[in-house]
Order: C-alpha cells, then structure tokens, then sequence
C-alpha cells in the first residue's frame, strides 16, 4: 500500500495545551507521524511518496472561506497584536450572546474555535495546507486506480468544521477527500471515522446530504470529547436524515463490543455502495493510549483491517488521533495490512 507523507508537518509543533487546568506538552506532536512512518518503513508497507500541490479549491468546498482567511492570518494577528505566547482563545460567543465575528484577534479565536486545548502557533497554517494536500494526493490515486491508499496527514482533521477548529485540527482532511471524489464523478462517497473521539466537524460538514455516508464509533460525548457532539439520536437532517450514523460507546468498552459496532457500520456504508471509502483512521481507542478509555489491543487493529477489506472498497486511510504510545506505529500498520489481507 502506497503512503503519502510529507515533512512539512513538523511546521506544527506547538509549545502548549491546555489540559486537566494546566498548559502541558500537546498530545498531538511530530513524534506521532515520525512514529507511525518509522514502522511503515520497517513492515514494507510499500511505496513512501511525497504529496502533490492542491489549491485551496477543494479546501473552500467544505468549510467557510471566512474561517479560512482567519486561519492564514491568526499567528500573525496575534503577533501584531503584541502576545507573547500561542494563540489560545479565552472568550467565546456563549448561549444568549450575539455571533458575529469580532475584529479584533483575541475575539476572531474565540469565534472560531471549539475548544481551549488547541494552540495555534507557528507553522499551524503551512502544516495543515500540506495536510490537507497529503489527503488530496491518496483521494488522487484512488481515482486513478490503487485499491487502497495510507495519507499519513498530520495535523489531523477530523474535529475541524464548517467553520471551526479544535481537537488539534484545523482543515478537516477526510472530508476534504471526500468532496474531491464527489467532484471528481464519484456519487457516493462514506466516511467511517474510527477515532476514539467523534468526528464533530465531519458530522457537521455532511449532515444534511445523501450522497456522503458517515458513520463513526467513539467515546460516549457524556464522558469524551468534544461532549456537545455524537449522541445516537442525530441520525442527519433534511435530505441527510439517515446518513449520519453515530455509534457512542462508554469506558471500558472491549473490542468485542466495539467490533460489533464496526460490523454494523460496514454494513450500512455496504448497504450504500459507495464508490469510495474514507477512513479516518484514529487508533486512539488502544487500551493504552492516554486520552481515551477503550480496551482495543494491538491485535484488534488487524481484525479491523480484514474487516474493512471484506467490502472490497477502494479505500484512503486519513490518520487521525492516536497518541503518545510507542505502539501508536504498530496500530496504524497492522489495520493497514489487515485491509491488504
């Protein structure tokens, strides 16, 4: 399976994140994507390539290009306006209040984001346009043919919305793809977000459609973030109502339960026939991994893999969350060359 990965990621790499009251070490850091391609390299995988360049064309077919235009400016506005540490919102449009975007900087970064915890520093603007481009390039291949593609993007993106970032992610990569294959003459296109956490922003994207099956398997929002989004209840809206499937699960969930879960997800993006499938492939639900409370082991990712094969789908694989473990690497690999079984 060909990889597509690029070093321009290592231009996201943020000092601070808030966490449990504190600013600590952000969870997503350069270490994972350089992990993940360490064992990538060493399992022969196949192909390592680097991404091509997209315009933002794609980009402006799924989020709001006024959110956009902030992104590429927010470090430098806030350097302007004399901060001295990341950008980190401190005010946000809360119930009752009005949602107009305000001028000045520390107002913009309340407006746009969903959460605290994610920075912007830096490098944050050019590492996610290249992202987003590693995503693009495996959409790309699976248009001219390969039966399955690894985008090793980084930041990941599944948290970004229409027009909000948060959850260490700030251009939404598999959405992206998936609009690109609708243009390009795919009709229908699916989603499966196996993150630990909810897809949040991919939901929010694709809601109301038809022609864009998504379906994710997370935490329980009662208990995980992003806590606002992915009960069972939202099942789309509009033209989208039954094409939005959420799958929440509470701590300590085996993999018995979540596979379960998985079968019935596929069954559904089965039942849709798509012409592709994207999978933002978060490996976060590891027993181990820090920030999230499934009992997945190392194992249960292969077992994953064969499963999503079994469709026979032309598949990209988006990397998503998966955190400071050295098996991070291991997990990513194995549902790869479970998918190739």
């Amino acid at each position: 399976m060909r990889t597509i990965y690029s070093e321009q990621h290592r231009l996201r790499d943020a000092r601070t994140e808030l966490y449990g009251g504190e600013l600590v070490q952000p969870f997503e850091k350069p270490s994972r994507a350089e992990t993940v391609l360490r064992v990538v390299r060493e399992s022969n995988l196949g192909e390592i390539s680097a991404p091509e360049a997209f315009s933002l064309e794609p980009v402006l077919a799924v989020h709001d290009a006024d959110y956009i235009a902030f992104l590429e400016t927010a470090w430098q506005e806030w350097q302007d306006a004399g901060y001295a540490g990341e950008v980190i919102p401190s005010v946000w449009p809360a119930r009752r209040m009005q949602s107009r975007v305000p001028r000045f900087i520390d107002g913009k970064v309340g407006y746009y984001a969903m959460a605290a915890e994610t920075s912007i520093s830096e490098g944050t603007w050019a590492a996610a346009l290249s992202s987003k481009d590693v995503a693009l390039t495996g959409a790309k291949a699976l248009l001219e043919g390969e039966r399955g593609v690894f985008s090793l993007c980084r930041p990941p993106g599944h948290h970004a919305a229409l027009d909000m970032y948060g959850g260490y992610c700030f251009l939404n990569n598999a959405a992206i793809a998936a609009q690109y294959l609708r243009d390009q003459g795919a009709e229908r296109v699916a989603i499966l977000d196996i993150d630990f956490h909810h897809g949040n922003g991919t939901q929010d994207i694709f809601y109301a459609r038809d022609d864009v099956l998504f379906c994710s398997l997370h935490g329980d929002p009662e208990d995980a973030f992003p806590h606002f989004l992915g009960y069972a209840d939202e099942t789309g809206s509009g033209p989208g109502t039954g094409f939005n499937r959420n799958y929440p699960m509470p701590p300590g969930t085996p993999f018995k339960q979540w596979q379960a879960a998985l079968a019935d997800a596929l069954a559904r993006v089965d039942e849709f026939s798509p012409q592709y499938l994207v999978v933002s492939l978060g490996v976060d639900a590891f027993e181990n991994d820090p920030i999230s409370f499934f009992k997945l082991t190392s194992a249960d990712f292969l077992t994953t893999g064969e499963m999503i094969g079994e469709l026979g789908i032309p598949t990209l694989f988006a990397m998503e969350g998966g955190y400071d473990v050295d098996e991070v690497g291991v997990n990513v690999v194995n549902v790869l060359k479970g998918y190739e079984v």
